[in-house]
């Protein structure tokens, strides 16, 4: 079950990030780390591991990592993927 994103929270993470993506970036890698390796790992790994741009893949999955974040900061309703 994951927390219901919001417009409210994509608004902020767009907010914080592109204030400067690529320290943005740098400090959600980081901050990742520490809190989920295996989470950070599997980033770092997929944006390498593609044709596209890794530092585009990485600042996607970063941001959606801390919309997650607030909206479970938040508890908002859960939503089922089965």
């Amino acid at each position: 079950m994951l927390p219901l994103i919001t417009e409210e929270h994509s608004s902020l993470v767009f907010a914080e990030a592109f204030q400067d993506v690529r320290m943005w970036r740098k400090n959600m890698i980081h901050y990742v780390k520490e809190e989920n390796p295996e989470v950070n790992t599997s980033i770092l790994e997929a944006a390498k591991n593609t044709d596209l741009d890794p530092k585009a893949v990485a600042l996607g999955a970063y941001m959606v990592y801390r919309m997650l974040e607030l909206a479970s900061d938040e508890g908002e309703v859960d939503v089922d993927l089965d």
